[in-house]
C-alpha cells in the first residue's frame, strides 16, 4: 500500500510540503478564471463520457467541484483553500480569484521565510496587524454609487456581459440592495426583464376552484382582509364567525392563510363566493417550508398589513378572533403557485421599526444562509420585487449566463450598500504606500517580514489579471508605476488608464472580503506544523 495511505501523521517539513502543493493544485484551477479576459475550465462529467464538460469561470463554483486531490497531504491543503473560497462565495458572490492568487503569494512567501528561521506565530501576528491596515486603506477609498448607467458598470466589470450588466443595472436601480430578484431561465435568446407590485410569497391557492380569472390564473381581492395564520382549519364551522364579522364591518373581501383547510371548509368558502360582486373569500397555503421560516414570514406580513399572527404551535385558534386581528390590503393577488399583497395597510412606524431590526440582523449575520433569508424578507418589506429572465442560444449558454447573474448580483448588493473601488486590481495597489511606511518605521524582523509578504501579495491580482490577458505582467506594471495614483491596465482597449474614467470598479464589500479571506486564511495556514490523517479516509463527500 502506498504511504501516502498509511501514514497517520505527518510533521515538518513533509507537513509544508504537501499542504503547500494542495494550495498550488487548487489555485492553479481558479487563476485562469480572474479578469475581464479570462481562461475557462472545463470540468468532465460524470455521467457519461460522451457529455459535454461543463463550462465555468468562477473561482468559487471550480473549487467547490474539486472534491479530493489523491495525496492525502495535498488534499489537506487543497480543500482548506476550498472551503475558504466557498465560504466566501456564499457570502458575496465574487472575488474568490483575487483572494486565492492573494492567499497562495502571502502563503508561499511565509513558508519561505518560517523555514529560514522565521517565527511563525509572530508573523501571524503581524500579518493580521497589515491586514488591518490595508482593510482601513480601502475603507477610506470607498465611494458611493446609485444610478443605473453606474450600476451598470460595476455588473460588467464583474461579469463582463454587457447586455447582461445594463439589465442588472436597471432592475437594481428600482429595486435596491435588498431588492428581491428572481433569477430564471429565458424563455428566447434575449434577456428580459419583470417587475413585480408589491410583495409575494410561494404557495398558491389551496383549490383550483378559487381562481376566477381563468386567462391569467389567477384571483385578485380588492381591499381585503387578512386571516394571518399556519393553524389547519378543519371544521368550517371555525371559518363562520370570521365571515360574518368581515361582512357586518362591510369588508367584500377575504383572504386566508392556512395551513390547511378540509373539503367541507373548502365548500364553504366556495359558497359564500358565489357572487364575488358581494362577498369572495380564497384561501392560500402558509409561505415556506420550515416552521421557522414560516413563522418569520407571518411576522413580516402581520407588520405589513397590521394583522395578528395565529401560529398553531402556540395554541392559536379562531375562536375569539377580533376584526382588529385581520390584516388589510388595498389588492391581494394568488395564483397556482404564489400569493401576494398591494398596498399594505400596516402601521408605517411598525414597518421602520421593524425593517430596523431585521436590517442590524442582517449586519450581525455571519452565516451566508441566514443572510440571504434576512435580505429576502427585507426586500419584501420593501416592496421591491423583479424577475430576470435569462437567455441564450442553448441551455449550456443559459445556465452559464444564469450563474453569471447570481453572481453579479451578490457582489452589486455589496456595492450599492458599501461603495465601490478602483477595479483592476489598481485599490489594492494603492495600499502599498502605507504598508512601506510600516515598514520604513519597524525595527521588528517579523513585522517587517510580514509587511513586505503583503507589499508584495497585494500586486499579485492585477499581475494575474495581466497574465491572463496574454501581457507581460513586469512590462505592464512598470507602465502602470510610471503612469501614477490610480491608473491601471485596461486589457479590453489595451492601455494604461484611469480606471475611475475608464469605468472599471470593483465592490468595496468583496474586495475587502478578498483581503480579509486571503490574509486571515493564510496567516492561520502559515501556523499548520502537523498533518493528521485518518488509518481509513472516510468516503469522498459529493459537490453540492
Amino acid at each position: 500500500m502506498a504511504k501516502s495511505q498509511t501514514r497517520r501523521v505527518v510533521f515538518q517539513p513533509a507537513a509544508y510540503q504537501g499542504f503547500q502543493q494542495g494550495v498550488h493544485q487548487i489555485v492553479a484551477a481558479v487563476r485562469p478564471t480572474l479578469g475581464p479576459l479570462p481562461r475557462i475550465v472545463a470540468l468532465e462529467k460524470t455521467v457519461s463520457s460522451s457529455t459535454m464538460p461543463e463550462i465555468l469561470d468562477d473561482g468559487g463554483v471550480i473549487a467547490r467541484r474539486i472534491i479530493e486531490i489523491a495525496d492525502r497531504d495535498e488534499d489537506m491543503g487543497a480543500m482548506f483553500v476550498r472551503h475558504l473560497l466557498w465560504r466566501m462565495h456564499e457570502k458575496v458572490g465574487d472575488g474568490t480569484a483575487t483572494a486565492a492568487v492573494m492567499f497562495q503569494s502571502i502563503y508561499d512567501q511565509g513558508i519561505r521565510y518560517i523555514v529560514a528561521g522565521g517565527n511563525a506565530m509572530q508573523l501571524r501576528r503581524h500579518l493580521e496587524a497589515g491586514k488591518g491596515v490595508i482593510l482601513d486603506q480601502l475603507a477610506g477609498m470607498a465611494i458611493p454609487v446609485e444610478g443605473k448607467e453606474k450600476l451598470a458598470q460595476i455588473c460588467e466589470s464583474i461579469c463582463y456581459d454587457p447586455p447582461l450588466a445594463k439589465m442588472l443595472g436597471e432592475v437594481f436601480d428600482i429595486i435596491g440592495e435588498h431588492g428581491r430578484l428572481e433569477i430564471r431561465s429565458g424563455r428566447s435568446r434575449e434577456i428580459e426583464r419583470e417587475y413585480v407590485e408589491g410583495m409575494y410569497w410561494s404557495n398558491g391557492v389551496l383549490s383550483r376552484q378559487m381562481i376566477t380569472d381563468h386567462v391569467k390564473m389567477r384571483t385578485d381581492l380588492e381591499n381585503a382582509a387578512i386571516l394571518i395564520s399556519d393553524i389547519e382549519i378543519n371544521d368550517p364551522q371555525q371559518l363562520i364567525p370570521v365571515i360574518e364579522m368581515t361582512m357586518k364591518a362591510g369588508i367584500r373581501a377575504l383572504l386566508i392563510i392556512a395551513s390547511k383547510l378540509s373539503d367541507d371548509a373548502m365548500a364553504l368558502l366556495l359558497a359564500v363566493s358565489k357572487d364575488p360582486a358581494k362577498f369572495q373569500a380564497i384561501a392560500v397555503k402558509a409561505p415556506k417550508a420550515s416552521a421557522t421560516d414560516r413563522a418569520a414570514a407571518l411576522e413580516d406580513l402581520a407588520v405589513l398589513t397590521g394583522g395578528r399572527v395565529l401560529i398553531k404551535q402556540a395554541g392559536a385558534t379562531l375562536s375569539g378572533l377580533k376584526l382588529e386581528d385581520l390584516g388589510r390590503t388595498r389588492r391581494a393577488w394568488a395564483d397556482r403557485a404564489h400569493f401576494g399583497i398591494v398596498g399594505s395597510k400596516g402601521d408605517p412606524r411598525a414597518l421602520r421599526e421593524h425593517i430596523t431590526t431585521l436590517r442590524a440582523a442582517f449586519e450581525r449575520a455571519d452565516d451566508p444562509g441566514d443572510r440571504r433569508r434576512l435580505r429576502e424578507r427585507i426586500g419584501k418589506l420593501l416592496g421591491g420585487s423583479a424577475t430576470l429572465w435569462v437567455g441564450g442560444a442553448t441551455e449550456l449558454e443559459i445556465d452559464a449566463r444564469k450563474e453569471r447573474a447570481e453572481r453579479t448580483a451578490d457582489a452589486l448588493r455589496g456595492a450599492i450598500a458599501d461603495g465601490v473601488l478602483p477595479g483592476g486590481g489598481v485599490s489594492l495597489l494603492a495600499c502599498r504606500p502605507a504598508l512601506q511606511q510600516k515598514l520604513d518605521q519597524s525595527t521588528d524582523t517579523d513585522e517587517r517580514a510580514a509587511c513586505r509578504i503583503l507589499i508584495r501579495a497585494l500586486e499579485e491580482p492585477i499581475r494575474t489579471i495581466l497574465t491572463n490577458a496574454g501581457y507581460d505582467a513586469s512590462d505592464v506594471m512598470a507602465e502602470i508605476r510610471q503612469a501614477g495614483p490610480g491608473f491601471g491596465f485596461d486589457v479590453r482597449s489595451r492601455q494604461v488608464a484611469d480606471v475611475a474614467q475608464a469605468g472599471i470598479f470593483d465592490s468595496a464589500s468583496v474586495q475587502r472580503e478578498a483581503v480579509h479571506s486571503a490574509v486571515s486564511g493564510a496567516a492561520l495556514a502559515l501556523t499548520i506544523d502537523v498533518l493528521i490523517h485518518h488509518k481509513k479516509p472516510p468516503q469522498a463527500m459529493q459537490t453540492a
